[in-house]
């Protein structure tokens, strides 16, 4: 049987225990937060020499600022080394992506008020993005066309793609991906430089306005503390995700979904929540089977044994409740009545309905961004879309009418904050 961590809503020391469970996730990485500052006053002070040394020293490549742009040759080469069913999986998953996105699109406000006062919303795109692509542990295509689509369709002319290449190598379908989602502009470099320069720019690099993209603990320190010099998406922590289970589903596909997270990382976290004491036994025993058949074992038998759970309730109702202080990036609801289960649910990045919808599904295909909040911020925060790449400007506009329709109590507001010339910028046009 597994020791992984087991909770009942019945215990005694049910809320020392839960309490615990949420503090997993509250995680501050000192080390990271100074490195990355080090290396972002370097890159500052000097640009193109500090990335290159950057990239020798974490990437094991010497490389010089004519080498960190990937060629178009270079794009297309690996497009065309793509066995025909991953690309025919690629272009699935773009034309997905790219409708869903398409379908959140807002529509342009314009308005007249009662008083003949003419207001408007117009939304506008950013004019330059950067996409951080992880090349780690692992490389993900899926990742590119997740944060590069959204801008495309949002209209973002320039968006600047940067993917560490250890060791000179780079996963080719990642720069499939890049193609399939009209990204040409790609530099081989990563980490907390590859941020820094997105943001402040080098000789080589132009800055852009905006920077997406999950990373390492370096690359999410860098993209807080380069806040405000540019705008973010978010700070990424470790994947994360809740099943709701009823003990009517297979056991083993239960299972399978929560390694589904947990060969992420060793710090991702998977945690099962179901009605039935006995279904979760049968979970955990199959999550130890399972794992004797990975390939990625040893990440995910660290990250099931260190972060996940299993948490057993009296009922759904209080499985949401529950659900709602996890606030977790992606939640499953394999239940008989999903639907009615999402109603209760206030807080999390994504929600999978049904035993024939698991979490992996909305990696790739589904069309919903994969790009979510983690940590138990979903309590405030959204996934990706395509709002992270416009911006709202309002508009007034008034004639003699309207102003005299309204000026009066303007004048008055501002006489009473201090504010003289506020007030008589408009108390002159009233005459």
């Amino acid at each position: 049987m597994s020791d992984v961590r087991r909770l009942a809503t019945t215990d005694p020391g049910f809320e020392d225990g839960f309490a615990a469970l949420l503090a997993d996730r509250a995680e501050a990485n000192v080390d990271a937060e100074a490195a990355a500052a080090a290396i972002i006053a370097e890159v500052r002070a000097r640009g193109d020499a500090a990335i290159a040394a950057y990239t020798q020293r974490f990437d094991r490549v010497a490389i010089t600022p004519d080498r960190f742009r990937v060629t178009e040759a270079e794009i297309a080469a690996a497009d065309a080394a793509t066995s025909p069913a991953l690309a025919a999986a690629l272009d699935m998953a773009a034309a997905r992506i790219a409708a869903f996105h398409r379908a959140q699109m807002p529509a342009d406000l314009a308005t007249r008020d009662a008083s003949g006062v003419h207001l408007g919303m117009r939304w506008g795109a950013l004019d330059a993005v950067g996409i951080y692509v992880p090349g780690g542990k692992a490389a993900y295509p899926s990742s590119v066309l997740m944060n590069a689509i959204p801008a495309r369709v949002a209209g973002v002319s320039r968006v600047a793609m940067v993917v560490p290449a250890p060791d000179g190598v780079l996963n080719p379908l990642v720069l499939a991906a890049a193609r399939r989602a009209g990204v040409s502009e790609i530099w081989r470099i990563g980490g907390a430089q590859a941020i820094a320069a997105l943001a402040y720019g080098t000789e080589t690099i132009a800055p852009v306005d905006r920077i997406v993209g999950p990373g390492n603990a370096y690359v999410a320190a860098a993209k807080r503390q380069v806040f405000g010099t540019v705008g973010i998406d978010m700070i990424a922590g470790p994947s994360e995700v809740v099943v709701v289970a009823d003990g009517l589903n297979d056991p083993r596909w239960i299972a399978v979904d929560l390694l589904a997270q947990a060969e992420h990382d060793e710090a991702a976290q998977a945690i099962l929540v179901t009605d039935d004491a006995g279904f979760a036994d049968r979970v955990a025993a199959a999550v130890q089977d399972e794992l004797t058949l990975s390939p990625r074992a040893a990440i995910a038998g660290a990250s099931w044994r260190d972060h996940g759970a299993i948490v057993v309730v009296r009922d759904l109702g209080e499985a949401a409740e529950l659900v709602n202080r996890l606030a977790p990036e992606h939640l499953e609801l394999a239940v008989a009545e999903p639907a009615a289960l999402f109603g209760r649910i206030r807080h999390a990045g994504a929600v999978f309905l049904g035993r024939h919808c698991p979490e992996a599904l909305g990696d790739y295909v589904a069309g919903p961004n994969h790009v979510l909040p983690t940590s138990r911020t979903a309590r405030f925060a959204s996934g990706l879309s395509v709002f992270d790449f416009l911006k709202r400007t309002t508009w007034v506009s008034a004639d003699a009418a309207a102003l005299a329709a309204i000026g009066a109590a303007a004048v008055a507001l501002a006489e009473a904050e201090g504010l003289p010339a506020h007030a008589r910028s408009i108390a002159l046009r009233l005459g």
